[in-house]
């Protein structure tokens, strides 16, 4: 049995990923891995050395469990994800972000890209090719009604950030965090462009790396 370890920095984007792998690949073993003091520590530090070898001896927990991939749902973390792919490359191991920023990209158009968390705006616009232009907008307070259960009131914060996004010119909404996902319906009815998560997408990549 396929064994694929899902790696967490905030313990809300457990249950998004692991739905949407429920809908659109079943097959596979999951794993769940969660610290979600790593996110915690990025927003009083920055990602440094102790930080990667925190990711190194999650990858190699991993790997030693049997996994025959990984998948890190945390989006400020990249440099450190890309040394967990330098160190285990004969197995895939994806940032969240990777698939939706191919497909965004495709467009030539326009980026609005919105997250929850600050670092995430800091780090993801850099991994954007230059052929598109991106526009980020911070979802103040949206994380904060999650962590209390206030799932509307996250849903409407995400959309609010999208909407000025929309009316900055944005020709597709990127949603950057996995813990986001949920309110992807609640922007696709109020704004009138595509709407993408990191969620399926980063699933359809995975599997299809593992088919090759």
């Amino acid at each position: 049995m396929m064994r694929i370890a899902l790696i967490h920095a905030l313990a809300q984007s457990v249950a998004p990923i692991n739905k949407a792998f429920a809908r659109l690949w079943p097959d596979p073993t999951l794993m769940n891995l969660l610290d979600d003091s790593l996110s915690a520590d990025l927003a009083k530090g920055s990602l440094d050395s102790h930080m990667h070898d925190r990711f190194m001896t999650l990858g190699a927990y991993a790997v030693d469990c049997g996994a025959n991939a990984i998948l890190f749902t945390c989006s400020a973390f990249g440099p450190c994800i890309d040394a967990v792919a330098r160190r285990y490359s004969d197995i895939p191991v994806l940032r969240p972000n990777e698939a939706m920023i191919a497909l965004a990209s495709k467009s030539g158009k326009r980026i609005g890209l919105t997250a929850t968390f600050a670092p995430t705006l800091a780090s993801m616009p850099a991994e954007f090719p230059d052929t598109v232009v991106v526009d980020v907008e911070l979802a103040q307070g949206a994380l904060d009604a999650l962590n209390a259960g206030d799932t509307a009131l996250h849903d409407e914060l995400a959309s609010a950030a999208a909407r000025r996004l929309y009316a900055r010119g944005c020709e597709i909404i990127a949603v950057a965090q996995f813990s986001m996902a949920r309110a992807a319906p609640t922007i696709a009815r109020d704004v009138p462009i595509p709407v993408l998560t990191t969620v399926d997408s980063s699933i359809e990549l995975l599997r299809a790396r593992l088919a090759a």
